[in-house]
């Protein structure tokens, strides 16, 4: 990649920008309020914005390794508290996507360094889901729906949280669980009953 090219792309966007709306820097400058929290993977083939049809101050994003939601990532956690309380977004989205080389890399038998306790966590979702997985024959077709569970358990995660407890009780903050489809380009909402999670883990993990 020559990287000079990377200024030359980013001078045209700045034109083909200001041609269309000529104040959108000066606005842009003026903060931001989006209505979403986008919680991704860092997998160079999804691009959360371009993937919605959103723009610039939109979507919040947090993005890592298996869009993972790991209560004592401070990263993560972190960006959960500023968007949730202090954007006041209304809606928190993770989403996977089938073909995620983390959550393959989770199901190998091998050492992979660094990421061994990163990758811990995925395979917690497939030991909670181990029988369901199990009688799935295909192996593509059991890591696609390993990836959608894992959603799900990231979705659960966040639901645990105090911020999201408190902003659902405050003003109806939703969680949702989607999946890219990198084949099709499809957005795949998995349709988790936020409202059946939280009342399920509430005896648990209520905390506000």
């Amino acid at each position: 990649m020559n990287l000079d090219k990377v200024f030359e792309n980013n001078e045209q966007w700045i034109k083909d920008r200001l041609a269309v709306e000529p104040d959108f820097f000066t606005n842009l400058g003026k903060g931001q309020s989006p209505e979403l929290l986008f919680i991704g993977c860092s997998d160079s083939r999804v691009s959360a914005e371009e993937l919605m049809g959103l723009g610039p101050g939109d979507a919040f994003v947090h993005r890592n390794i298996a869009n993972m939601v790991i209560s004592i990532d401070l990263n993560v956690m972190s960006v959960v508290n500023y968007a949730v309380e202090n954007l006041k977004v209304n809606h928190v989205v993770v989403c996977g996507h089938y073909e995620c080389g983390g959550v393959k890399a989770a199901m190998q038998s091998a050492d992979l360094g660094i990421l061994n306790p990163w990758l811990r966590n995925i395979r917690d979702v497939y030991r909670i889901h181990k029988n369901e997985l199990n009688a799935i024959t295909d192996e593509d077709k059991k890591y696609d729906r390993l990836v959608e569970l894992n959603v799900k358990e990231q979705c659960v995660n966040l639901i645990k949280t105090a911020a999201v407890q408190k902003a659902y009780r405050d003003r109806g903050l939703k969680v949702h669980g989607w999946v890219f489809d990198v084949h099709t380009g499809k957005l795949i909402d998995l349709k988790i009953d936020f409202e059946k999670y939280l009342k399920d883990i509430m005896e648990i993990y209520h905390l506000d």
